[in-house]
């Protein structure tokens, strides 16, 4: 295949495929639209030639073939509004890009039923596929109603890859593994943890995580007391109360997310303790609230945005694939992560007149 040429804008035109495929621009356009009378070898170098150049029509031209404009949906039902706002904005870039309509559908109630209508009325409309953010990224009843209606599906940030289906997501292990060590390397013995919800797969695998790196500095995971919370700032309040109020008290607390992380440095503040320098508390996502907590938080920056960008373009691509006869390769990508250290993380408090319990000295 010929090299494409580029236009100064950067994107790929019908006539760059056309050019590295050897064929006419009418010939690429019959293709992507489904057309009939274009021999097999044809069909399959201008595939190629799409896939390597990473084309996708214009919705303009494309609906005027197709009578029809591209319409993607997202079902959301995320507790934590610093992360669902992270995520909307990388999915109406996304769209934007390709120029594509987003429409938005909450998921009502957390019950398997309550699920399972919500796809089941969303994947009735006129949109021709879903992207899912967690929690329901990792909800059977979501995935089966979607498939039955077969509507093609993208999950995001989900513990694991799941064969055949398309997701997107970071090691939430090697992250969980990478926050801990850094409470570790500050001397840390006794580190507090709070779960999150435990319908959400990233959550077992941050859990996963923390033992990993708990076991490999020699430490005893019964001495890390664990509390469970559900991503959402009132079960950060209740976990953080639990962890705070013992009478052996951590040193550190690693929760689950930046919602609760807050949450456990409010009940901090609360009981007279200062952030790091009594206790240090961190969490994971860096969502806009850990840079408008006080102290600011040490997270891990989950690129959300740059997630649910990705998963737009994956989800037309599988749209794509299913016009054009072909099944989804169900594409499992993995994004970088990064610790982020700001201020909420310090090394172990010296021990003071009074600090010995739960609660300091009046």
């Amino acid at each position: 295949m010929e090299k494409p040429s580029r236009r100064s804008g950067g994107s790929i035109t019908v006539q760059d495929v056309a050019r590295s495929a050897g064929v006419s621009a009418m010939t690429v356009s019959r293709v992507v639209n489904g057309g009939a009378n274009v021999r097999q070898s044809t069909r399959e170098a201008v595939l190629a030639a799409i896939e390597q150049l990473n084309y996708w029509p214009n919705t303009a031209a494309r609906s005027l073939a197709a009578g029809e404009a591209a319409q993607i949906g997202l079902l959301y039902a995320n507790p934590s509004l610093a992360y669902l706002s992270n995520f909307l904005i990388g999915a109406l870039e996304g769209a934007r890009k390709v120029g594509c309509h987003l429409v938005l559908e909450p998921c009502e109630g957390d019950s398997a039923e309550e699920q399972a209508e919500g796809a089941r009325r969303f994947a009735s409309t006129a949109v021709q596929g879903v992207i899912l953010p967690p929690p329901l990224s990792d909800s059977m009843p979501v995935r089966d109603e979607l498939d039955a209606a077969g509507t093609p599906s993208v999950a995001v940030a989900v513990g694991m890859a799941q064969p055949g289906r398309a997701s997107v997501r970071i090691d939430d292990c090697a992250a969980a593994q990478a926050m801990t060590q850094h409470l570790i390397d500050l001397g840390h013995r006794r580190i507090g943890f709070v779960r999150g919800d435990p319908n959400n797969g990233s959550s077992a695998e941050r859990w996963r995580g923390f033992v990993a790196a708990i076991e490999a500095a020699g430490l005893d995971l019964a001495d890390m007391p664990v509390e469970q919370g559900y991503f959402t700032f009132r079960s950060g309040i209740d976990a953080g109360e639990k962890l705070i109020d013992r009478d052996d008290r951590p040193t550190a607390i690693f929760a689950c997310n930046d919602d609760m992380a807050a949450a456990a440095i409010s009940v901090a503040h609360r009981r007279g303790l200062h952030v790091p320098e009594d206790l240090s508390i961190v969490g994971f996502d860096d969502t806009s609230l850990a840079t408008t907590t006080w102290p600011e938080i040490t997270t891990i920056r989950q690129p959300i945005a740059a997630m649910a960008e990705a998963a737009v373009e994956m989800l037309l691509a599988e749209i794509r694939d299913r016009r054009m006869g072909q099944d989804g390769a169900g594409e499992d990508r993995v994004l970088d992560h990064e610790l982020i250290v700001r201020e909420s993380s310090g090394p172990v408090p010296a021990k003071r007149p009074g600090m010995a319990r739960g609660r300091p000295a009046a």
